[in-house]
């Protein structure tokens, strides 16, 4: 018997009409979809009329839930992983079950689409020609040599950020990169979508303003020659 094949489905960040066609396919066609959280999955499955058994699978609960997505794989079943937004396997869950996958050599197909960092690099208005995605920075352990090992980064530098910590990570950037030109992106594609520049201490200050709501994308510029 043929493997099935695992699908990397990506999904919207936001507005629910971002999603391909072919991501729409797929999702009626596979066997099993595996979500990060399952409530919030239902309610894109439920726009585009899709009803497909579905099973968790997130950060948490991955290395535990891999052997039974590989051995459902291995019985021809096909299985379609998402996350809750964006693109499987960026700073979410896939990257343990496709290596997996690969060492059974089942078929893996990444069904492209949304991805909230690259949104907001193209809006930034800094270089996109290189760039480098360091997703969310370590929360405590690491944290402070990451900050000195990025100093010396030319290329754009996009990082992922939390609301109770968006300000701590402006001041860090601040303390440690200098006064240089960031973008901070929120709520990309929704209704309250924001996108703040300018030099880092006027944008914490604009931040700071308010109550930090939505996940953050942060553009950095990379140190000038």
């Amino acid at each position: 018997m043929s493997p099935g094949t695992l699908y990397l489905v990506a999904t919207p960040i936001g507005n629910l009409e971002d999603i391909t066609y072919r991501a729409v396919n797929t999702l009626l066609s596979v066997d099993l979809i595996a979500a990060e959280d399952t409530r919030k999955t239902k309610i894109l499955l439920d726009r585009y009329k899709i009803n497909k058994p579905m099973v968790s699978y997130y950060s948490f609960n991955e290395r535990q839930r891999t052997p039974e997505l590989i051995s459902k794989l291995l019985d021809g079943k096909s299985i379609a992983v998402v996350s809750d937004a964006g693109t499987p396997g960026i700073s979410d869950p896939a990257f343990y079950l496709v290596r997996a996958a690969l060492e059974k050599s089942i078929p893996v197909v990444p069904i492209p689409g949304p991805s909230a960092f690259i949104s907001a690099l193209v809006v930034s208005g800094l270089p996109t020609d290189s760039f480098v995605f360091e997703g969310f920075l370590p929360q405590k352990k690491g944290r402070k040599t990451k900050w000195e090992s990025l100093q010396s980064e030319t290329r754009t530098i996009v990082l992922y950020e939390s609301p109770h910590r968006i300000v701590k990570t402006l001041t860090e950037i601040s303390t440690y990169l200098g006064n240089r030109h960031v973008v901070v992106a929120r709520e990309l594609t929704k209704k309250f979508e924001e996108v703040v520049r300018g030099p880092v201490q006027d944008v914490l200050q604009t931040v700071s303003s308010k109550s930090p709501k939505g996940e953050y994308v942060v553009v950095v510029e990379g140190l000038k020659d």
